[in-house]
């Protein structure tokens, strides 16, 4: 007798709960980010070019004039990003103004030497653009200007306020070095750093702090259990950014995580809404079945059989899994090596077009493996599925849902991305990137589906192999180093793709379905929010 297939559709009763609960979410995570704008004006401007969003809480008082803030992100950062401080200091009583850097959000223009000191220059102008028009604005103390950075925006507002004394007020939130700054200036200069970040983080702080304790008021807050980005959405980092504000006169409780939370509830209703989404556009697989031929179309060797107990589900014998591993661990080691010596930095994507090359080759490796080496992994091809008939009907369906599907996927990981963290809208040579990056983590994530046979368990081990080890490439120099502080999301995002994929394989669609919908899932969010070089 043979084995319950694990690719079986899930009941009716299961797809209807699964839709009302994301549509219960969906709801939530709407109203949550309502709510986080409640009391509060945003207008966007741009001036000389660079996007600003100007954030007050209620309109201009005729005579009374507010301390301004300045806000600058960091490297990969957003005015997004940096939207729950505006709304804190806004709530205080100041006016705060976001912008975004030359090649971040939604400024097309490319910042040169992205991530180098030559960049500088590009980002002074870009800062003191900024100030110039908040101090332009009539409600606006002129005296009274706060400048806010985190990063690379705060080794910017540091070294503006360096130069321009009527700053009165400046926050660098992990300053990555304090070698620019001289002894005393800025006088007025509030230092931040997460506790679990890189110690160099930390150095710089409690250096910054020393060369001003005897000549200006210097405060060095180490905030606890947070690193490089969740420093932002800190309670105490915004609490000490309030209290750091002249002449504030709000007292309203910061809501750091109000947008995020908005955002994770977005993201757990679109998560969950592909299982009634597939079972409506997808044709049910016949019970005991696989999943469909490779996408080559051709029949494998072995003859079509039923799921037996011996390799049902993700059983491998354990010299397969060994196999499958060196097969991914070397495939990932080359492709770190290749993607080093690739001339990826031509292409305008600063880090984004390193990733790309790495699951480029990465890919090329999968794939030529699975051809190459079938038997090596201890497991016949899966039998195929069963097929979809029909003929132009069949392809016209199967056309509509890979479109349907594919549009849904960049909705769910654009929508939530754009509202709760950073920007995600393609803008400039973003349109022409970003194809380029789909097309690179479609042929990785087809490799994946490949030699995974439709399974879940050898799945994530071949993308975990691939996580750790561009991981480690960064530790040996073969990859920027900011690939770090990206591999978390990275991560989370593969890890949605592989939940997609098991829910897709239910179903009688192609096999290719779900590389299809994890290119747009995880390249969409490395083409829309890694810098413009």
């Amino acid at each position: 007798m043979s084995a319950p297939s694990p690719h079986r559709p899930p009941r009716t009763r299961t797809v209807v709960l699964f839709a009302v609960l994301a549509a219960v979410a969906a709801g939530l995570g709407t109203l949550v980010l309502v709510r986080a704008d409640a009391g509060l004006t945003a207008r966007q401007v741009t001036v000389g070019g660079v996007p600003m969003t100007e954030v007050r809480a209620g309109p201009p008082t005729p005579g009374v004039r507010r301390p301004g803030v300045v806000i600058a992100h960091g490297f990969a950062g957003s005015a997004q990003l940096m939207r729950p401080i505006a709304d804190t200091v806004a709530r205080r009583g100041a006016v705060a103004l976001l912008f975004d850097f030359a090649g971040h959000g939604a400024n097309p223009a490319r910042l040169p030497g992205a991530g180098s000191n030559t960049s500088a220059a590009t980002l002074d102008a870009d800062l003191d653009a900024a100030v110039g028009y908040l101090r332009s604005r009539p409600d606006v103390d002129a005296d009274g200007i706060v400048l806010v950075g985190h990063s690379m925006g705060a080794g910017a507002v540091t070294r503006y306020a360096t130069g321009h004394p009527e700053i009165a007020r400046t926050v660098a939130i992990s300053l990555p070095e304090a070698g620019e700054l001289p002894p005393g200036r800025p006088t007025e200069l509030l230092l931040i750093v997460g506790g679990a970040e890189f110690p160099a983080f930390r150095r710089a702080a409690d250096d910054a702090a020393r060369r001003g304790a005897s000549t200006g008021r210097r405060s060095a807050v180490v905030v606890p259990g947070v690193e490089h980005i969740s420093v932002l959405f800190a309670a105490r980092t915004h609490r000490e950014i309030a209290d750091w504000l002249p002449g504030g006169d709000g007292t309203t409780r910061p809501r750091p995580i109000a947008r995020l939370a908005g955002a994770a509830l977005l993201v757990f209703a679109f998560g969950i809404g592909v299982v009634p989404l597939a079972a409506l556009l997808l044709p049910r697989r016949a019970t005991g079945r696989r999943p469909t031929d490779p996408p080559s179309g051709r029949e494998p060797d072995a003859p079509a059989q039923t799921d037996s107990p011996a390799l049902s589900g993700d059983q491998v014998p354990f010299g397969g899994l060994l196999l499958l591993f060196g097969l991914a661990a070397l495939s990932a080691v080359v492709g770190a090596a290749v993607a080093a010596v690739l001339p990826t930095a031509r292409l305008p994507l600063a880090v984004g077009g390193h990733v790309a090359g790495f699951l480029l080759v990465t890919g090329v490796l999968l794939v030529a493996g699975q051809r190459w080496l079938p038997g090596w992994l201890g497991v016949s091809q899966p039998p195929p599925g069963t097929p979809v008939s029909g003929g132009r009907r069949a392809t016209a369906r199967t056309a509509v849902a890979t479109l349907a599907l594919t549009g849904y996927a960049v909705l769910a990981v654009a929508l939530p991305i754009h509202l709760g963290l950073t920007s995600a809208l393609p803008v400039g040579a973003r349109w022409w990137l970003l194809p380029l990056v789909a097309g690179a983590c479609l042929l990785f994530l087809l490799g994946v589906e490949l030699v995974a046979a439709g399974r879940t368990g050898r799945h994530l081990l071949v993308v975990a192999v691939t996580v750790v080890v561009l991981t480690a490439s960064t530790m040996v120099g073969l990859a920027p180093g900011f690939v770090v502080l990206v591999v978390p999301l990275f991560a989370l995002l593969l890890g949605w793709q592989a939940a997609w994929a098991t829910v897709l394989r239910r179903y009688a669609g192609p096999r290719w379905l779900p590389a299809v919908l994890g290119a747009a899932l995880v390249g969409w969010p490395i083409a829309t929010t890694l810098p413009l070089s």
